[in-house]
């Protein structure tokens, strides 16, 4: 029912910006709590952030709060994650995530319903 598409990683120097963006398919898709998710070489996937799709409360990794920011325009079914600051430890493939419930997103990362491919965020030294 709903399809998930990443863009915008890329190589980036420590202290600049990057902004992901997540294209979705589906006529559900502003129903659907929205999430990010990262995966660095060796390591699980760990959540990073989220966005609620009734009243667009977000959750955040809270060593990422304050550098990264997600945010959803429902009317072009995209989710973004606009990251500053970042740094060599920022380097991972980042996931897209949608789920009906924004609590699946934050606490169990098994239960989520749909799963983007992901995009190679590079942060150099």
């Amino acid at each position: 029912q709903v399809q998930l598409v990443e863009s915008g990683g890329g190589l980036v120097q420590a202290g600049g910006s990057l902004r992901l963006s997540c294209a979705a398919s589906g006529r559900s898709f502003s129903t659907y709590a929205m999430g990010w998710f990262r995966q660095a070489p060796g390591k699980e996937r760990e959540f990073v952030a989220a966005i609620q799709w009734s009243d667009l409360n977000t959750y955040y990794l809270e060593s990422l709060k304050g550098r990264f920011t997600i945010s959803r325009d429902n009317a072009k079914n995209t989710v973004y994650l606009q990251m500053n600051s970042l740094k060599p430890e920022d380097t991972a493939v980042y996931y897209c995530a949608a789920d009906p419930s924004i609590s699946v997103i934050v606490r169990n990362r098994d239960g989520i319903d749909y799963w983007g491919t992901g995009t190679l965020v590079t942060v150099s030294s």
